[in-house]
């Protein structure tokens, strides 16, 4: 098939009939029982013959709607097209022009409400699943080079300092292109390892540790200087930072880490987590070794409720899996429809047997005399009209109070601000949810301080962070040119 398509793509005759009739590439992935029981990535990447097959499908529309769709606005006409010629190098070239991060993108950003959501593609088959697979492609060319990338040129030292708080994506973003320019960087990052939620909040079996560790040695290589147990606010603020250690100019990127609850009954009880904490301690601190590697302990659960519909609610449930529960119920008052999180999330827990209760929801958990969790009295819902998010509102059914029977809960509702920033750093302009308040260009209220990520935008993703970081990044090495 491959070698009939491009003999066409080579005469010029490949018609958009033919790729309509080209099917779209399942991502090949561990055995959904298999993987279980190991902490290994599910998703194994395309084929080379897969990829360029997918990107064959690409209609390689002249006003590229996918590229509006894209928060960095990468070349994906481009690179997808150089995919299907097999210029492999090339692809990956033209994605790098504005992502540092392909490897981490193309495997967690949500695709289906970006640049896939506007696929022609797509909507031909009113499907954003059949759309063509950019985040797989992505992904492809990222690991078909892996390490092999030369590390960014840096310009003649400025004599400028530049402090980074937070290592996460929208961190890294900045502190490359801040030290491309020149500029002394250093970042200053609260955990004892560099890499933000990609190292914390995300599962090794969804974005490899090795990957995030990449870009941090990239960054090392560049004479980025990266300072661990450091936390802003407290070890040093921001006017210290910059009236007493000489830093010009600073960037705020330290996310949106203030796990959010639902104020109910029992939520004080032994066995109720946050998703951070639960990820954390897996993620960042290896819990699942406890004993073997690893001292740090986590619940040992039989019966788990995860309460939430998104990507963290999805990492916790199949963690859950992983860390031994026998069942894990991943409990939300809207339809799966309504579900945030992405698509192949929810497909790859289902296959690994989490049990999804929808139109449901907590209204108290239940304890014993000792304070342990024991279950979860839940309401059953039905949808309303539409709210402010556009989708539709659950409405409680009265009367349809049930018990689950579970020992641990582990809340997924979403994240705030924490207000150590705001507590410590006058001056600078919050909104009334926490958030720093900035232009666009992402410089604060405060001469001389950025801020870009979930600590601006609230609970968002890894692209968008990315795309801020770029825009203040640009603005800083403005500010220190003039």
């Amino acid at each position: 098939m491959l070698k009939e398509l491009l003999e066409k793509q080579n005469a010029g005759t490949l018609k958009a009939k033919d790729r309509y009739e080209i099917p779209a590439q399942d991502m090949p992935a561990q055995d959904g029982t298999e993987r279980r029981e190991n902490m290994n990535e599910v998703a194994l990447g395309y084929t080379e013959t897969q990829a360029r097959l997918e990107a064959m499908r690409c209609l390689q529309c002249r006003n590229a709607p996918c590229m509006e769709g894209c928060p960095v606005r990468i070349r994906i006409r481009e690179f997808v097209t150089a995919i299907a010629n097999g210029s492999f190098e090339e692809a990956l070239a033209i994605i790098k022009e504005n992502s540092l991060l392909p490897a981490v993108c193309g495997r967690v950003c949500p695709q289906e409400v970006q640049c896939q959501e506007t696929c022609t593609v797509g909507k031909k088959f009113k499907d954003p699943e059949k759309s063509v697979s950019i985040g797989r492609l992505e992904r492809y060319v990222a690991d078909r080079f892996g390490k092999q990338g030369e590390t960014p040129k840096v310009a003649p030292p400025t004599g400028k300092k530049v402090a980074i708080i937070g290592s996460g994506p929208g961190g890294i973003v900045v502190a490359a292109d801040v030290r491309r320019a020149g500029h002394d960087v250093t970042v200053f990052e609260a955990f004892h390892k560099p890499g933000g939620v990609m190292i914390y909040g995300i599962p090794e079996f969804r974005l490899p540790k090795s990957i995030v560790q990449e870009e941090i040695d990239v960054l090392e290589k560049m004479g980025v200087k990266i300072t661990c147990n450091f936390i802003v606010g407290r070890t040093r603020t921001i006017e210290q930072l910059m009236t007493e250690d000489g830093f010009d100019a600073v960037y705020v990127g330290v996310g949106a880490g203030l796990p959010k609850f639902m104020n109910i009954d029992g939520e004080q009880l032994v066995g109720v987590y946050s998703a951070n904490e639960y990820l954390t301690r897996a993620n960042l601190m290896k819990a699942y070794q406890f004993g073997k590697g690893s001292d740090t302990p986590i619940a040992v659960s039989k019966n788990v409720a995860v309460l939430g519909g998104g990507n963290v609610a999805m990492d916790a449930a199949r963690m859950a899996v992983r860390l031994g529960a026998e069942n894990v119920y991943l409990v939300y008052r809207r339809s799966e429809k309504e579900m945030p999180a992405r698509i192949e999330e929810v497909h790859h827990a289902k296959e690994e047997g989490v049990q999804f209760r929808t139109l449901q929801n907590p209204q108290r958990i239940l304890g014993d005399e000792k304070g342990n969790v024991v279950g979860a009295e839940c309401l059953k819902y039905e949808l309303g009209e539409p709210d402010d998010s556009g989708r539709r509102r659950p409405v409680p059914i009265k009367g349809s109070e049930f018990v689950i029977d579970v020992d641990t809960v582990i809340v997924a509702i979403g994240n705030g601000a924490n207000p150590l920033i705001q507590q410590t750093t006058p001056g600078l302009e919050f909104n009334k949810w926490g958030n720093i308040v900035v232009d666009e260009k992402c410089k604060t209220s405060l001469q001389g301080v950025y801020a870009g990520g979930d600590i601006v935008l609230g609970a968002a993703t890894v692209i968008l962070a990315m795309g801020q970081g770029r825009i203040a990044a640009a603005a800083i090495n403005q500010y220190l040119k003039d």
